[in-house]
Order: structure tokens, then sequence, then C-alpha cells
């Protein structure tokens, strides 16, 4: 197997495709915390408590890496009773 084709491989593996073939975005702790405006531990404490769906990613420090599907975080908003 080549280097492209197990980039490719891997790739497939951590975006999950929708019904119309297209790679589902992925936000990191930093993004999802940005676009709610909060701090990055109150979106890890979400996540840890399961308020937020994530994807745990392979990782050598002390902190566990999550990526967020952007779908995952637009639903959650529009179902918040606080949405304009």
């Amino acid at each position: 197997m080549t280097r492209q084709n197990i980039r490719m491989a891997f790739l497939k593996e951590v975006n999950d495709t929708d019904r119309s073939g297209q790679a589902e975005e992925l936000l990191t702790v930093r993004e999802v915390a940005h676009r709610l405006r909060v701090d990055d531990n109150t979106v890890r404490r979400w996540i840890k408590s399961g308020a937020l769906e994530a994807i745990a990613l392979p990782h050598s420090g002390k902190r566990q890496r999550y990526c967020v599907k952007k779908v995952t975080l637009d639903t959650l908003l529009k179902s918040s009773p606080l949405a304009i």
C-alpha cells in the first residue's frame, strides 16, 4: 500500500460521508469554543458529560483530543431554546 492509499483510507475512516457522498466537516474543540463564545475547557466538559457528541482522536499528550461534526453543532444550536 502506498502512502497516498494509507492517507486516503485514514481520511475516509475519520470523515464519515453523508448521503450525498460529501465529507462532513470536523471542528476542533477550539473552533467549537470560538463559535459558541465559551472557553475550550467548557466544550471539553460538555463532551465528557455527554452533552456534546464528539470523536476522540489518537493523542500522545496529557489531554485527550476531540473533533466535533459541524452538523452536530448546527443541530445543537437549532434545538437550543435560546436560538434566535
